[in-house]
This record gives structure tokens, sequence and C-alpha cells, in this order.
């Protein structure tokens, strides 16, 4: 009889990016649901959209951060399941790989529980220490601009049957995607490690699911930015900024030496946001490029509030070529 099997403890570390002097993971423990990224079968596809959702959260619990120099953190969970560690912690350059990644590692600490605790109870985390000599970083979206998604269709039904009844692994890389950001990531010499941020509104449930795609489909690793479902019955505040403005604002801020290039699409806000932090950072964002997304109304706000803006380059692409094509006039990229 196993009906009554306790599901093991697991702890999810999102990639997450500092600073040579701040130390900042973050990540969520839960009870492993067995979701199979692999299973391509449309009875899997259903069942593993539920238990993204459906996640039996570890409330309150324990959790001892350990990093490379063998300083140990201790933090409790929240009652979504999630932590975060925000610390000031020296020389964290030293060690970083070739790529700049920094490799830690989560545990849980000592709790009352009945569950068994997956992979002995070591969890590997990783952070982004930028390189200093990078030419520039990259923010970039990910619905519509590098992955097929449908935000722009009637009644966000496209949205819905891509997120939940496609495999992650079927879904297909908009054409050139990940060539243009990898000649980004490697930028004016073909050599650099230019960091890649890639920030979303989809839910921290989407997280694997979208490492699992960018991954497959061969994109520079970054550190993946989304957002927590918001509490029920709460108002936002009149003049409070979107989820996606407030994330990139804090990504320039953690760098105040680096300049950026920012991606988006035409579909939703990504114009406004992106015009509005190179209004609000001028001479820190280097180019912006957004995607045509497939909607006539939509597409015409959009050239309406390019059309006179001349602060920073803002180029409407149908393709990756195109971008490509700019980024070298430009310098950007070998």
């Amino acid at each position: 009889m196993t009906w009554f099997k306790k599901d093991p403890l697991q702890i999810i570390v999102f990639q997450t990016y500092g600073t040579d002097s701040h130390f900042y993971a973050r990540g969520r423990a839960l009870e492993d649901e067995s979701i199979d990224l692999e299973d391509q079968s449309f009875f899997t596809l259903l069942v593993n959209s539920w238990k993204r959702f459906e996640t039996d959260e570890l409330k309150r619990a324990p959790l001892k951060i350990r990093l490379p120099n063998g300083k140990v953190y201790e933090v409790l969970t929240d009652d979504g399941g999630y932590f975060l560690l925000d610390e000031r912690v020296h020389g964290l350059t030293a060690y970083t790989n070739e790529e700049c990644w920094l490799k830690f590692e989560v545990s849980y600490g000592d709790f009352q529980h009945k569950h068994p605790i997956q992979s002995e109870n070591r969890f590997p985390g990783e952070l982004l220490v930028p390189d200093l000599d990078s030419d520039f970083g990259i923010v970039s979206d990910i619905d519509d601009t590098i992955i097929h998604t449908g935000v722009a269709s009637k009644l966000k039904w496209r949205v819905l049957y891509n997120t939940f009844l496609k495999h992650a692994g079927n879904r297909i890389p908009l054409k050139g995607a990940p060539e243009f950001y990898h000649l980004l990531h490697r930028g004016t010499t073909g050599k650099k490690s230019n960091p890649i941020f890639y920030v979303s509104h989809s839910p921290w449930n989407l997280y694997r699911y979208l490492e699992y795609f960018l991954k497959k489909n061969n994109f520079p690793k970054g550190p993946i930015v989304l957002r927590t479902f918001p509490r029920l019955f709460r108002f936002k505040k009149r003049d409070e900024k979107p989820h996606k403005q407030k994330e990139i604002v804090n990504i320039l801020k953690a760098y105040p030496d680096l300049k950026f290039i920012l991606i988006g699409d035409s579909g939703e806000h990504d114009p406004d946001i992106y015009i509005e932090i190179a209004e609000s950072h001028p001479d820190r964002i280097l180019a912006i490029y957004l995607r045509s997304v497939i909607h006539e109304k939509k597409l015409q706000r959009v050239k309406s509030l390019i059309k006179d803006y001349v602060k920073t380059p803002v180029l409407l692409v149908k393709d990756s070529e195109q971008a490509i094509f700019h980024a070298r006039e430009n310098g950007f990229v070998k």
C-alpha cells in the first residue's frame, strides 16, 4: 500500500544574481510532487500543470545555506514556503567559475517532520556575479519575446493552451533568438560573459518549466526572475509600478556602472515600461529591442509611442536577423 506514502521534501533554489560583496539567495521548500519534465503525454501535461499550482509548501521550515567560503547562514521559509537570504559577504568573486557563477548549497535544518528528504539533504544553488569587464548587461522578457505564448490573443486562450497543455520540450523558441542572445552574451570580442537576466510576469510556479525550456533550447544561462502570486484582495496602489519594472530597476541598481540592453515584445506593456526606465536612467540603456507581435491595434500603439522617441534607440523587429544586424552596426556584438 503506497496511498499514504509521504512525499519526499525538496528545495528548489532559484538562480539569482549578486556582486562581489552582496550574496542574494532565494528559493522554495516543497514536497516533491514528482513532476516529470520529460514525459510528453497529454494526461501527464494536465497532471503536471495541476501539480505546479497545487503545491504542498513547507511553512516556517528552518534552512541552512552554505557558501563556498564555509560560512553557513540560517533562514526560515515564509507561509508560501519561500526563503530569502540577503547578506553582505565580501570576496565572492574569488569563488566564481569562468562563466561568473558562484555555487552554494541549501539544506533543511532540524525540525519535526515525517518525510524523507531528497538528494541526501543537499540542494545546489547558483548565484551570478557579473564580470566587471562586461560590455553591458541584457534584460529580456520571456513571453512572446523568446517563446511564443500568445499574450496578445483574445481572452488569453493561447497563453493558457501554450502554458498548460504544451510540453516545455515542444515549445519552439522564436526563430534566431538563441543565436542573438549568445552573440550579446559574448559581446564585442566574442569572448565576453555579459550577464543576461530573464524577467517575466509569470509566477514562480513555472520556474522549473522555464528553466528547462531555456536550457533545452540552448539559451545562455542567466538568473530567472519571476513573481509571487499576489495575496487575495490586495489592491494595487495608484502609483505602484508593475512587477517587471521594479525587478529591472533592482537589477540596474545592483550594477550602477553597467549599461544595459532591454529586450521585449510589442504585445503588452514592455514598450511603456522600457521607455520609462530609459527616461529614468539616462545613459544607462544602450538599446531597446521589441519583437513585433501580430496584433495590428497593439502594433500601431507601439509605433506611435516610439515614433518620436530619440533618447535611446528603440527597434521594432520582426525577427532576430534585424536585431543582430542592428547590434553589429552599433558595435554590441562581434
